[in-house]
Protein backbone atom coordinates (compact mmCIF):
# COMPACT_ATOMS: atom_id res chain seq x y z
CA UNK A 1 0.00 0.00 0.00
CA UNK A 2 1.27 3.33 -1.03
CA UNK A 3 0.96 6.75 0.87
CA UNK A 4 -2.24 8.17 0.42
CA UNK A 5 -3.01 11.74 0.90
CA UNK A 6 -1.21 13.75 3.68
CA UNK A 7 0.46 13.14 7.11
CA UNK A 8 -1.44 15.27 9.32
CA UNK A 9 -0.72 15.78 13.58
CA UNK A 10 -3.12 15.76 16.29
CA UNK A 11 -3.20 15.87 19.62
CA UNK A 12 -5.33 13.47 21.47
CA UNK A 13 -7.04 13.53 24.99
CA UNK A 14 -10.46 13.07 26.76
CA UNK A 15 -11.75 14.47 29.73
CA UNK A 16 -14.82 13.87 32.11
CA UNK A 17 -17.94 15.89 32.18
CA UNK A 18 -20.66 15.53 35.07
CA UNK A 19 -22.94 16.63 37.33
CA UNK A 20 -22.66 16.01 41.02
CA UNK A 21 -25.16 17.16 43.82
CA UNK A 22 -24.13 19.87 46.21
CA UNK A 23 -25.62 20.30 49.23
CA UNK A 24 -25.73 23.86 50.43
CA UNK A 25 -25.97 25.81 53.51
CA UNK A 26 -29.32 25.39 55.36
CA UNK A 27 -30.58 27.83 57.16
CA UNK A 28 -31.45 26.53 61.11
CA UNK A 29 -32.14 28.00 64.48
CA UNK A 30 -29.31 28.60 66.44
CA UNK A 31 -28.23 25.18 68.34
CA UNK A 32 -30.56 23.21 66.19
CA UNK A 33 -28.55 20.84 63.25
CA UNK A 34 -29.82 21.51 60.22
CA UNK A 35 -31.47 18.20 58.39
CA UNK A 36 -32.11 17.58 54.90
CA UNK A 37 -31.92 15.26 51.89
CA UNK A 38 -28.36 14.92 50.25
CA UNK A 39 -28.18 13.22 47.25
CA UNK A 40 -24.41 12.37 46.31
CA UNK A 41 -24.62 10.36 42.98
CA UNK A 42 -22.22 11.51 40.17
CA UNK A 43 -23.27 11.55 36.90
CA UNK A 44 -20.63 11.77 34.17
CA UNK A 45 -19.76 11.48 30.45
CA UNK A 46 -16.22 11.11 28.92
CA UNK A 47 -15.63 13.20 25.88
CA UNK A 48 -12.40 11.48 23.65
CA UNK A 49 -11.12 14.19 20.98
CA UNK A 50 -8.60 15.01 18.79
CA UNK A 51 -7.24 18.44 17.68
CA UNK A 52 -5.04 19.44 14.61
CA UNK A 53 -3.11 22.10 16.27
CA UNK A 54 -1.94 23.52 12.62
CA UNK A 55 -5.59 23.62 11.33
CA UNK A 56 -7.67 23.31 14.01
CA UNK A 57 -9.51 20.45 12.43
CA UNK A 58 -11.22 18.43 15.14
CA UNK A 59 -12.74 15.19 16.21
CA UNK A 60 -15.07 14.50 19.48
CA UNK A 61 -16.45 11.54 20.54
CA UNK A 62 -18.53 10.70 23.95
CA UNK A 63 -18.34 7.55 25.78
CA UNK A 64 -19.68 6.14 28.80
CA UNK A 65 -15.97 4.65 30.01
CA UNK A 66 -12.67 6.09 30.20
CA UNK A 67 -11.29 2.53 29.04
CA UNK A 68 -9.46 0.43 26.30
CA UNK A 69 -12.59 -0.45 24.57
CA UNK A 70 -13.70 3.06 24.30
CA UNK A 71 -10.84 3.98 23.03
CA UNK A 72 -10.64 1.07 20.33
CA UNK A 73 -13.92 2.46 19.08
CA UNK A 74 -12.45 6.09 18.77
CA UNK A 75 -9.25 5.42 17.21
CA UNK A 76 -11.03 3.62 14.54
CA UNK A 77 -14.14 6.65 14.09
CA UNK A 78 -10.75 8.66 13.71
CA UNK A 79 -9.09 6.47 11.28
CA UNK A 80 -12.28 6.65 8.85
CA UNK A 81 -12.79 10.76 9.84
CA UNK A 82 -9.23 11.31 8.05
CA UNK A 83 -8.78 7.91 5.95
CA UNK A 84 -7.27 9.97 3.21
CA UNK A 85 -4.61 10.55 5.73
CA UNK A 86 -1.61 9.33 7.32
CA UNK A 87 -2.36 10.52 11.31
CA UNK A 88 0.30 10.97 14.01
CA UNK A 89 -2.04 11.27 17.21
CA UNK A 90 0.23 12.69 20.16
CA UNK A 91 -1.12 11.63 23.54
CA UNK A 92 -0.76 10.51 27.18
CA UNK A 93 0.04 7.42 28.61
CA UNK A 94 -2.81 6.52 29.95
CA UNK A 95 -3.21 2.29 30.92
CA UNK A 96 -6.35 2.70 27.95
CA UNK A 97 -4.08 4.20 25.64
CA UNK A 98 -1.36 1.73 25.89
CA UNK A 99 -3.29 -1.52 26.21
CA UNK A 100 -1.61 -4.53 24.76
CA UNK A 101 -5.21 -5.61 22.92
CA UNK A 102 -4.87 -2.38 21.33
CA UNK A 103 -5.41 -2.68 17.47
CA UNK A 104 -3.91 0.76 15.92
CA UNK A 105 -5.45 1.74 12.43
CA UNK A 106 -3.25 1.22 9.65
CA UNK A 107 -3.41 4.82 8.99
CA UNK A 108 -2.32 5.92 12.55
CA UNK A 109 0.98 6.79 14.66
CA UNK A 110 0.62 7.11 17.93
CA UNK A 111 3.21 9.14 19.85
CA UNK A 112 3.46 9.09 23.29
CA UNK A 113 4.32 12.36 25.21
CA UNK A 114 6.61 12.20 28.44
CA UNK A 115 5.42 11.01 32.07
CA UNK A 116 3.71 13.89 33.83
CA UNK A 117 4.37 16.47 31.13
CA UNK A 118 0.48 17.77 30.11
CA UNK A 119 2.14 21.34 29.10
CA UNK A 120 3.60 19.20 25.74
CA UNK A 121 0.22 18.21 24.60
CA UNK A 122 -1.62 21.78 23.03
CA UNK A 123 -5.32 19.66 23.41
CA UNK A 124 -4.57 19.94 27.60
CA UNK A 125 -6.29 23.78 26.86
CA UNK A 126 -9.01 23.14 25.10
Amino acid sequence: MGLIGQIRFFCQDETRVGLKTISGRKITAKGIKPQGKVQWQFQSTYLHGVVEPATGAHFFYEFTHLNSDCFQVFLSLVSQQYNDSILISQLDQAGAHRAKRLQIPSNMILMFQPSHAPETNPIERV
